[in-house]
């Protein structure tokens, strides 16, 4: 499959997921999807359904992931730089050495998550909820934590706003 072919079909998977919240219907999922190393560079996929999706090494800058969720999805070493994930779902998600640098975070949860050695430097985590967060080696310089639920923290040192 061409990274062409799997931004239309991961579009078209969103595009689906807004109609049936539209509609109050629950939305279609693709569980489990193996998308490691995918070139996603500034796809549009709001809304989308991926939990426990593989997506190692992916290449998601300047994606539109608003109100994605993301449940237990392994994103390690993944680039999220840019990224917009304002009301992403990220709960027990594995974003171990991603780089989310000046992405938008606003509002999210990473309920349990594991950021270890991620790159944060200058994202948005307002009013994100990163409770029981593992945050050991992440570079949160100039990140912005205003409002966020930092509860049970392991690993968070105060070098961000």
């Amino acid at each position: 499959m061409t990274t062409q072919t799997i931004v239309q079909t991961l579009e078209a998977h969103a595009t689906a997921c807004r109609a049936a919240s539209a509609a109050g219907l629950p939305a279609p999922q693709y569980s489990g999807a193996r998308l490691i190393g995918a070139e996603l560079f500034g796809a549009e996929l709001t809304g989308a359904e991926l939990p426990g999706a593989d997506l190692r090494g992916a290449y998601l800058t300047g994606s539109d992931l608003t109100d994605v969720r993301l449940t237990g999805a392994d994103l390690t070493g993944a680039d999220l730089s840019r990224a917009r994930l304002t009301g992403a779902d990220l709960s027990r998600a594995r974003l171990t050495g991603a780089d989310l640098s000046r992405a938008r975070l606003t509002g999210a949860r990473l309920t349990d998550a594991d950021l270890t050695g991620a790159d944060l430097i200058g994202a948005d985590l307002s009013r994100a909820d990163l409770t029981d967060v593992k945050l050991t080696g992440a570079d949160l310089t100039g990140a912005r934590l205003i409002g966020a639920d930092l509860t049970g923290v392991i690993g968070y040192e105060a070098d961000a706003e």
